[in-house]
């Protein structure tokens, strides 16, 4: 019975320039990619024909672009919309530590709201997470049995992993996701059967170490 590997690599985006702690969100921001270092690092651990997969906004494209310059031999990118940070609504452009007013002065640990948390005129983590699932499985199917390299954002990778744990969105919060980190997931099937399990093989990986 052959047995189908489709693994998942995905990695946060390089730092954005963000010297007022503003909440971005979808904001299209530019990234700081001048950490040579931590770009060639992980070129040396990336798979060498994957399939790759960035968001629409320009600090994944950045961070991708940034580690194929480091050695990493990266195919051009597919950028799908569906793995976009959350849409903070009305929130972005506004100074992170202030947001705290709008829920009575409590901070979310983990991230900037509680996972049901809807954000004016935007999303919460939730929908986030109904948003990347389909958008997962289809490019899983898709892409059966290859490597794939995803560059996204906190909340997607988050996302992901909510998805393949089959945890609430609420715990998957508490999962930390650095910028340049790795996480890395499989989808195992055998046979001729399209049911499968996920495999977590690596959470937050830091090259920079």
């Amino acid at each position: 019975m052959e047995t189908i590997v489709t693994r998942w690599w995905w990695i946060r985006h390089a730092p954005v320039f963000n010297p007022t702690n503003i909440i971005y969100g979808q904001m299209d921001l530019d990234a700081d990619v001048s950490d040579s270092k931590t770009f060639k690092r992980l070129a040396k651990i990336l798979p060498s024909d994957p399939i790759l997969f960035t968001s629409d906004l320009k600090r994944t494209v950045l961070t991708a672009k940034a580690i194929a310059r480091a050695g990493a031999n990266l195919p051009r990118a597919i950028e799908e919309p569906a793995f976009r940070e959350q849409h903070f609504g009305i929130w972005q452009g506004k100074n992170r530590e202030k947001l705290s007013d709008t829920f009575n002065n409590k901070k979310h640990k983990f991230w900037i709201a509680p996972a049901f948390e809807r954000a004016p005129e935007g999303e919460s983590f939730t929908d986030l997470v109904a948003r990347v699932a389909p958008a997962i499985t289809n490019i899983t199917a898709d892409y059966a049995g290859n490597d794939i390299i995803c560059v996204s954002h906190g909340g997607t990778i988050r996302a992901a992993l909510a998805i393949a744990l089959g945890i609430g969105p609420e715990k998957a919060l508490s999962i930390a996701a650095a910028n340049c980190s790795l996480t890395r997931i499989a989808y195992i099937t055998a046979g001729q059967s399209n049911e499968g399990v996920w495999s977590i093989e690596t959470i937050n990986f830091d090259p920079s170490i």
